[in-house]
């Protein structure tokens, strides 16, 4: 649906909002654009905006049907710009993210935004509020977005720690780590990584200017986002690598448990196989075995075994195998 859509004149909103049909002919006015926000459009829906600002057809396409990669894509003398927003749900432990598809053309920028996650109501509040920036036009409607899902992705950031860290002192905890929750919580790294790093290079495009509607004064500020995406890009990674450090110790602490098992199995075999290997010995009874007849032949084999399963017991405690 068509959430809003309004007229800015030399940095100001005009009052009220524009008819879609009106949309394009206002942004043609002198110092004046028309940004068109919709929220998860139907065909129908967005064919009309299509036909109003004569949208590449390819570019429509990703927008309906989403599930875009973040990038930046040139349609003649309009950019196409796909961005995933991303919040972080703490009880589930995952990162959600979401998707906002821009056309930015002479006069006009139209949002597409998909799912819940960064709303541009309070973008559009303080886009207005900064009339200075307004005034460059359409594209400043993108750094507005641009920084916001950026800024979106620092509590993220903090979610994720407080759960690595939580992992972490588990591990060399009595307790054995959830190493589902490990490979879970990594997944979910991998997911919000391919929402930053693919923006590095569009958003670096930006702020380089190498594209003409981006005015020398803007450049300034989409560097500014920019050095904030490389600062999350970049903790992203260390996650992705404190994680993988955290299950190899995790595993390196499972196989020197099963090592311990296995050495305390063993010792308490050895101890046993000696009354074990003695009683069959004997239980063969042979005639010919003069300790048979002896008074005190019971007990002494009885010390025997007891002196042999005693000095095993004391050499293995000792070596730490007991």
């Amino acid at each position: 649906m068509i959430v809003d859509c309004a007229v800015y004149e030399d940095g100001r909103r005009r009052s009220g909002q524009v008819p879609l049909e009106e949309a394009y002919e206002a942004g043609r006015e002198e110092n004046a654009f028309v940004w068109i926000g919709l929220h998860e459009p139907s065909q129908e829906e967005f064919d009309s905006v299509a036909r109003e600002f004569d949208l590449h057809q390819l570019a429509v396409e990703d927008a309906v049907n989403a599930q875009q990669r973040p990038k930046v894509e040139t349609y003649g003398d309009s950019l196409f710009i796909v961005l995933q927003p991303a919040r972080y749900k703490d009880r589930e432990e995952l990162v959600d993210t979401g998707e906002i598809l821009l056309f930015v053309g002479e006069g006009f920028v139209v949002s597409v935004r998909h799912g819940e996650t960064s709303a541009l109501t309070e973008v559009r509040r303080e886009f207005e509020e900064h009339r200075e920036l307004a005034r460059c036009g359409p594209i400043s409607v993108v750094h507005a977005i641009v920084d916001r899902v950026v800024d979106d992705y620092l509590p993220v950031l903090d979610g994720l720690d407080v759960d690595i860290e939580e992992i972490e002192a588990d591990v060399f905890s009595p307790e054995r780590t959830d190493v589902e929750r490990i490979y879970r919580l990594k997944r979910e790294i991998l997911d919000f990584h391919r929402a930053t790093s693919p923006l590095v290079e569009p958003l670096r495009a930006l702020a380089e200017g190498r594209y003409s509607m981006v005015p020398e004064g803007l450049r300034s500020y989409f560097r500014d986002v920019l050095d904030h995406l490389l600062r999350v890009d970049d903790q992203v990674d260390n996650f992705s690598d404190a994680l993988t450090n955290v299950l190899h110790a995790n595993l390196a602490q499972v196989t020197v448990g099963q090592a311990e098992d296995t050495r305390r199995i063993s010792a308490w075999v050895a101890i046993i196989a000696v009354p074990t290997m003695i009683a069959g010995i004997y239980g063969m009874n042979f005639e010919n075995m003069p300790e048979l007849k002896w008074t005190y032949g019971y007990f002494i084999v009885l010390g025997v075994i007891a002196v042999a399963c005693s000095t095993l017991y004391w050499r293995f405690r000792r070596s730490g195998w007991l």
